[in-house]
């Protein structure tokens, strides 16, 4: 483009014009400024992974979705410039473990060594951890006991459940009561075979949180009971994901979206929020300046009475920000339009950062 350049102002050195031969260069020059921006959502298809070499459909890892994105997102927009955005979702490999084990069941002398009582059953939410630190004092990550023990709450139920130990920490599976077996036409408290517990489980997750909100893409953990013969029930937990409707057996493999923002050079993950001013916002802000309240826009013309200078606006902004958008993270930035009268109605931007409880400017 240079030696271009260089070659036109080399030949009109040589050529007498009454027009400026300069003029088509500075528009060319101008034109090769104007930054493409757009806005995408979309869905990494089969044909994206194929493109970035991922023979199964999905990331390893969220940070190598993080890293590769952005390469794609240049094949695919390579004239859009600082300032576009595009939000991906993609797939990555999310292993949520599960257990196997065979059920125990407590004795009344186990049961009431912990609970000091002689009633065979416990009474008390902790009673079971308590348990599986006595009876489990060198128990190691990952570890996971199936037990079946009778709980007194206005009257003894026998429950099932499996818990594991992670962080340092035991973590109950719930198990299925022998109601709940009943309700999925089990004659006995467990399932026939696998595939028989991946049909019914997910029609009797839905019962199970039809007064708990979980958001799509939200995974659980349930346990279920085989009979393996000989006396033997062995106990499995299972993991099934929600998708706004319904529950599905969960295969390792989760949904993520994550905004990625031009920064004039290449694509970047990027967390910006784009925010347009309402008529409620101006109306907040009172009159002091640009009569928001009436004229729902800054006056930015420099010696006027309701003159907004920038750092007005930013203030502004930070009233908005903070009022509509409580507890946002540390990092949060926003991309704000606004209305102002310069002489004429234009619409600009602001863009900025939450930093130490306050937006700055980018």
């Amino acid at each position: 483009m240079k030696k271009f350049i260089y070659l036109l102002m080399a030949l009109g050195l040589v050529i007498t014009t009454a027009c400026d031969p300069m003029e088509d260069i500075y528009a060319d020059l101008d034109a090769q400024q104007e930054i493409i921006t757009g806005e995408i959502e979309f869905t990494l298809s089969d044909e994206d992974y194929d493109e970035l070499e991922l023979s199964y459909g999905n990331f390893s890892n969220i940070d190598d979705a993080k890293a590769m994105i952005p390469g794609l997102l240049t094949d695919k927009y390579p004239v859009w410039g600082e300032g576009s955005l595009a939000t991906v979702t993609f797939k990555w490999y999310n292993k949520v473990n599960t257990y196997s084990q065979n059920v125990y069941s407590l004795s009344d002398d186990e049961h009431n060594a912990i609970t000091g009582k002689t009633y065979g059953n416990f009474d008390k939410s902790y009673h079971i951890t308590n348990y599986l630190e006595a009876t489990y004092p060198d128990a190691e990550e990952g570890d996971f006991y199936s037990l079946k023990y009778r709980f007194y709450a206005g009257g003894e139920s026998t429950l099932t459940d499996g818990f594991y130990l992670k962080d340092g920490e035991w973590n109950r599976v719930t198990g299925f009561t022998v109601e709940q077996y009943k309700a999925m036409g089990e004659s006995y408290p467990n399932f026939s075979s696998h595939d028989e517990a991946a049909i019914k489980i997910p029609i009797a997750l839905v019962d199970k949180y039809k007064f708990e909100t979980k958001e799509a893409g939200a995974i659980v953990e349930a346990m279920y009971e085989l009979y393996k013969g000989s006396g033997v029930t062995k106990s499995y937990t299972s993991n099934f994901i929600f998708n706004g409707n319904s529950w599905s057996k969960y295969n390792n493999v989760a949904n993520e979206t994550i905004k990625f923002g031009h920064d004039g050079n290449v694509w970047v993950p990027d967390n910006t929020i784009k925010y347009t001013f309402t008529t409620a916002d101006y109306d907040s802000l009172g009159t002091e300046y640009g009569n928001p309240g009436y004229y729902d826009n800054f006056d930015v013309r420099e010696g006027k009475e309701n003159y907004a200078s920038p750092a007005d606006i930013l203030a502004d902004i930070n009233t908005v920000l903070l009022n509509n958008f409580p507890g946002m993270a540390e990092g949060q930035k926003f991309n704000v339009s606004y209305n102002v009268y310069s002489g004429a109605n234009e619409v600009w931007e602001m863009k900025v950062i939450l930093t130490g409880g306050v937006y700055v400017l980018q």
